[in-house]
């Protein structure tokens, strides 16, 4: 097949090109490099069967020669990427995500949404099941996103309804591995870079918030069976495993080894992670299991080694 990956060279859009790649598929990355790396990709530049072109969907999605797929990941995913561009979030949630379902409705293509657990808001359902309509905030600071997700699922419905394509959308949850960029602003890379820093792990709160945690790869071959399935629906990918911020916290320093030194420490959270922050979030994943044959097989102490060691790598790293 030929698939393209809008945001490939993404944290998650890159992990799902060399998946794709292994998989025996032809692949093309395009990006823009908004809130992503040349990093990412740079160990594919030069693959027989990938190719990457450096442009943004919010202008324009065009791929000369026929397409078996298009998987659409353009987007920032992180606070500190769509508050820093919150026009150009809400944008490419709406005429990037048109442009790339245009593209797949001219070349006959299958369509992906990534979407997100975002769209349920701060969940007032728990766990949160497909079915359930969310709890957003529509002039929040996260609404940028939650609402740009929200779209884009609605145009790809429209898409489906009106002209036929075959599509799916993916809500994806928490997904954490090597590539996250180190300052995104998750907790995930803020606690593994203080650890692997021998910082204090800064706990916002009182640190009972809770997340569920689903490894890079396991979330990857989520959306490759859910591509390849018939499922027009959205689906939730992600780890049904809920855990407090202070125990993933504990979770990370122990992973980092006797080498770490951190101190976990509670302090106020800023006031931008005050506004609907959902405090609570785990996905019900029965639709996952029951049509795709789909879990989460990463243990989260092997997760957390992999992604300690590229943190790691990364900040020994000269400037």
């Amino acid at each position: 097949m030929r698939i393209l990956v809008t945001g490939g060279a993404g944290f998650i859009g890159s992990h799902l090109c060399e998946r794709l790649i292994a998989d025996g598929h032809e692949v093309i990355a395009m990006d823009n490099f908004i809130t992503s790396s040349r990093n990412n990709i740079v160990h594919l530049i030069g693959h027989p069967r990938f190719e990457f072109i450096e442009c943004d969907i919010i202008e324009s999605c065009w791929v000369q020669g026929p397409l078996d797929a298009v998987m659409n990941l353009a987007s920032p995913a992180s606070p500190v990427g769509y508050l820093d561009h919150p026009i150009e979030t809400m944008l490419v949630g709406s005429h990037g995500t048109h442009n790339a379902l245009e593209l797949a409705r001219r070349k006959g293509a299958r369509f992906l949404q990534a979407s997100t657990s975002e769209v349920y808001g701060d969940p007032q359902e728990h766990p949160q099941r497909e079915s359930y309509w969310g709890h957003v905030n529509p002039i929040g600071v996260r609404s940028v996103y939650d609402e740009a997700k929200r779209f884009a699922e609605a145009l790809t419905m429209a898409y489906h309804r009106q002209f036929g394509v075959p599509t799916r959308i993916a809500r994806i949850f928490n997904t954490y591995g090597p590539r996250m960029d180190i300052a995104d602003g998750r907790v995930v890379p803020n606690f593994i870079a203080q650890a692997v820093r021998n910082e204090p792990i800064t706990v916002y709160g009182d640190g009972s918030a809770t997340r569920a945690f689903c490894y890079v790869t396991d979330l990857v071959d989520g959306l490759v069976r859910l591509l390849w399935s018939d499922e027009v629906m959205p689906v939730n990918l992600g780890n049904p495993h809920e855990m407090t911020i202070l125990e993933f916290a504990q979770a990370v320093k122990a992973a980092a080894g006797p080498e770490c030194t951190s101190e976990i420490v509670f302090c106020q959270p800023r006031k931008e992670r005050i506004a609907d922050d959902p405090q609570r979030r785990r996905p019900d994943i029965t639709r996952a299991q029951t049509i795709l044959g789909w879990e989460p097989r990463v243990p989260l102490e092997e997760g957390l080694r992999q992604t300690i060691d590229y943190f790691r790598a990364l900040v020994q790293q000269p400037a």
